[in-house]
């Protein structure tokens, strides 16, 4: 299934991102409207209007014009999933010492071309670390970030981490 979500989505990194912004907008509002995704991706609404009607015709949401915009059950498999991806990239990055800047301009970038098996290997390998931390002695940047890192993940994806990631990468192709 991990497989046919990313095939689905693997051209079309704008269209992860809009739908990530949704479902972590319903999920911390209880809606979605277009100028709260406009605001938040950096983009201007009629550029939103326009992505909306895509992902409406291919059945990610269900939009009506004034009215904001729902995941249908095929979207929010695929926000979801997107969530969880972002989220394993962040703790990865943070445990190898990065700044939480870096961090997101690069889950950014990262997110969308990287490739499964690479994304399996690092969730084992997080797995191994939460159950290891034994070894962060002989790692300094992953013992300063241990705590914060592991407790993260029990934390939801917010708004302002995902408007600040786009505010960065928006920033940096200037």
């Amino acid at each position: 299934m991990v497989r046919v979500l990313r095939t689905m989505l693997r051209e079309t990194p704008t269209r992860e991102d809009y739908l990530e912004m949704i479902c972590v907008l319903i999920k911390e509002k209880g809606y979605a409207t277009t100028i709260d995704i406009a605001s938040n991706l950096h983009v201007r609404p009629p550029a939103v209007t326009v992505m909306m009607q895509r992902l409406d015709e291919d059945g990610f949401v269900a939009y009506e014009k004034y009215r904001g915009v729902k995941l249908t059950t095929k979207g929010e498999r695929i926000a979801k999933f997107i969530i969880n991806r972002h989220k394993i990239i962040s703790k990865f990055l943070r445990i190898l010492g990065v700044d939480r800047e870096t961090v997101q301009k690069d889950i950014e970038a990262i997110e969308h071309v990287i490739d499964e098996e690479t994304m399996s290997c690092i969730s084992q390998f997080l797995k191994f670390a939460e159950e290891n931390p034994e070894w962060t002695e002989k790692y300094p940047p992953f013992k300063e970030n241990y705590k914060e890192i592991f407790e993260s993940e029990k934390k939801e994806l917010k708004v302002s981490d995902l408007k600040y990631a786009h505010k960065i990468r928006k920033n940096s192709k200037k």
